[in-house]
């Protein structure tokens, strides 16, 4: 029953911001971050009317996938490994987390060898943070031309996780200049980069009204994650 509610605040929320931003609600997608929930709380997610999923790490994902129901559409948000590359190719419809043109080329090899072509976004690191992954901007701009001649590969837009602040108004900032740096792309590309993935359970809202068009939902919509146990 906490999932249900969850969900339909969450829901709420989401128009809420859209109407503030004069955005029509369909135009935003509920990603629901799944990361050591186990597939029984998947399913009851899906049967809720989740359709979008996204997990954080391969193995994890590995063994949970075939588990829950096959009309779910699974995102990869993390970051991932070299080695990791074929796996994710073969599990995912999306990778967001492109962070550099060496992933994409090993992205674009292992698809041209499972005969498919993998939608990517490309994560920006807006703030400079150490410890976070993504492009610094004016490195994908300089690379950007060369992301895109990969033949196998489709650019959907931007994802980005902005640094954490205790009021989510704060990084208003970051989810604008991600907006922002959406367009320059498109001018570079001279084609849409429709997507822009940012906001999770803490800014959701903030994200939106800057434009955001997937909010990745995780604690706001299960919950805290379960805790690990040692024996």
């Amino acid at each position: 029953m906490a999932l249900a509610e969850n969900l339909t605040t969450i829901r709420q929320r989401i128009a809420a911001a859209c109407e503030r931003a004069q955005r029509d609600p369909a135009s935003v997608t509920l990603m629901a971050v799944t990361k050591t929930h186990p597939p029984e709380t998947v399913e009851e997610a899906a049967n809720l009317g989740i359709v979008f999923v996204g997990e954080n790490k391969i193995q994890e994902a590995k063994a949970k996938i075939p588990l829950c129901p096959g009309k779910l559409r699974w995102h990869f948000i993390g970051h991932l490994q070299s080695n990791k590359v074929r796996d994710a190719v073969e599990l995912f419809e999306m990778i967001q987390g492109v962070d550099s043109l060496s992933i994409a080329q090993e992205i674009n090899k292992r698809a041209e060898q499972a005969g498919k072509r993998q939608a990517i976004m490309l994560e920006v690191n807006l703030a400079g943070e150490a410890s976070k992954f993504g492009y610094a901007p004016e490195r994908l701009l300089a690379e950007l031309a060369d992301l895109n001649a990969l033949p196998r590969l489709e650019i959907h837009g931007l994802m980005t996780v902005p640094p954490w602040k205790p009021v989510a108004e704060q990084v208003r900032p970051f989810f604008r200049e991600a907006r922002e740096l959406t367009r320059r792309c498109e001018d570079l590309l001279g084609a849409p980069l429709p997507q822009l993935s940012m906001g999770m359970s803490g800014d959701f809202e903030v994200a939106i009204e800057e434009g955001a068009t997937i909010v990745r939902i995780g604690t706001a919509l299960f919950g805290e994650r379960p805790k690990k146990t040692t024996t």
